[in-house]
């Protein structure tokens, strides 16, 4: 089947995965006794806005990998009525990382969207996938750049320690996974069923069995909401920017 045939074929029946079974324990002592997932920003939480941020881009069936007080957040979001999208879940009863609950939920058998679900963006996931399926490449990471300065000049030597350089306070720019992955179906069998497994040892598999990797540079606004700064940051900036982020859902 072409690229082309396979994206029409999914125009209609986008696929996407939302991770939200973390402990967040870089947020405690917020994240105790209630799930990441569920920290507001504004009057909706973090999930509720990924939620309708797929519904809006198409994505009519989302399913959700819980585990941590998978209870709270099925009961706030029920089938998906108040987002838009039909809800489904996938229970673990162990912690199975990122990547290992992909190898048991079902119908993942088309291209895939994957996502954190404590990821503010404004990264229309729509296209990311179809820019997947064009590629034909069996994963793409959407990426973003970041830099860190060195406050001190860095002095560059050999091995017989003579000085062959000297920068001042330089700036390293780097990619960073944004936490939003598409997945070409055979990825699954790169994962055994029970076992825990990261996104970065999954990539390395698929590196080492030869298959193609995708790095996919978005340079709109993105936050991983993984400490309590990053938590402050996104409610202020959701409830300033709430139309950019919903536009209108």
């Amino acid at each position: 089947m072409s690229a082309k045939t396979l994206e029409r074929n999914i125009v209609g029946a986008k696929q996407a995965v939302v991770l939200a079974g973390g402990r967040g324990t870089r947020l405690a002592p917020y994240t105790v006794l209630f799930p990441k997932p569920l920290m507001p920003l504004g009057e909706m939480p973090i999930l509720e806005v990924v939620l309708r941020q797929l519904a809006r881009c198409g994505f009519a069936k989302v399913t959700l990998a819980v585990g941590h007080y998978s209870q709270l957040i099925e009961a706030y979001f029920g089938c998906g009525e108040t987002v838009g999208a039909e809800l489904v879940y996938a229970r673990e009863d162990e912690p199975l990382g990122t990547a290992g609950p992909l190898a048991t939920i079902a119908g993942l058998d088309e291209p895939f969207l994957v996502m954190n679900g404590d990821v503010l963006t404004t990264l229309d996931f729509a296209d990311f996938l179809r820019d997947h399926v064009q590629s034909s490449a069996t994963a793409s990471i959407s990426t973003h750049m970041r830099s860190n300065r060195v406050d001190f000049g860095v002095v560059q030597t050999d091995e017989t320690g003579l000085v062959r350089g000297y920068i001042e306070k330089p700036v390293h720019e780097y990619l960073v996974s944004m936490g939003v992955y598409a997945f070409s179906p055979e990825i699954r069998s790169f994962i055994e069923p029970g076992r825990r497994l990261d996104f970065p040892e999954l990539v390395l598999k698929l590196l080492a069995a030869g298959r193609s990797v995708r790095s996919v540079p978005y340079d709109g606004y993105w936050l991983d909401i993984g400490r309590h700064d990053d938590l402050a940051q996104a409610q202020k900036e959701f409830v300033g920017r709430r139309d950019e982020f919903l536009r209108g859902s």
